[in-house]
């Protein structure tokens, strides 16, 4: 499968770590309007441990936390600034979370962010999640450069 950016690359882009990394591949990328990652579900994430032990879901809290970081990798790419350059962008918001689809450890999450706007350091995402082509997740998302 083709990609755009490797597991070493993001790393450069997020500044979040083991466990709580969650994107594994960049696909695609239109600097400044959409961004499409992957997010590879495996029985060793944390959280199985928990949620739930006889029936393992991936939190959805943590799906819409894996599009918020395609959308802070989208517009640290966009922006051509680094979390070393002491710049952050954080989740700032949600709106219009649905929930279609439960995500369990085997899945392999497509996640796709596009630009709605983005005004000074506020951006305003659409944010899909998919597995094998079945929408899991959608919600509009802001983040914010501090």
């Amino acid at each position: 499968m083709k990609y755009i950016m490797d597991i070493h690359d993001i790393l450069k882009y997020l500044p979040h770590r083991p466990p709580f990394l969650l994107i594994d591949r960049i696909l695609e990328m239109k600097e400044g309007h959409s961004l499409v990652a992957l997010k590879n579900v495996t029985m060793n994430e944390a959280f199985f441990v928990g949620h739930f032990p006889n029936k393992p879901v991936m939190p959805g809290v943590l799906i819409l936390e894996a599009l918020a970081q395609a959308s802070g990798v989208l517009a640290y790419k966009s922006t051509n600034t680094l979390p070393s350059d002491g710049v952050l962008y954080y989740f700032a918001g949600i709106d219009n979370a649905r929930f279609r689809r439960v995500v369990e450890p085997g899945d392999q999450l497509r996640l796709e962010v596009k630009v709605i706007r983005s005004k000074r350091d506020i951006w305003k995402l659409e944010g899909i999640a998919y597995v094998d082509g079945e929408l899991a997740c959608s919600a509009e998302l802001l983040s914010a450069r501090r």
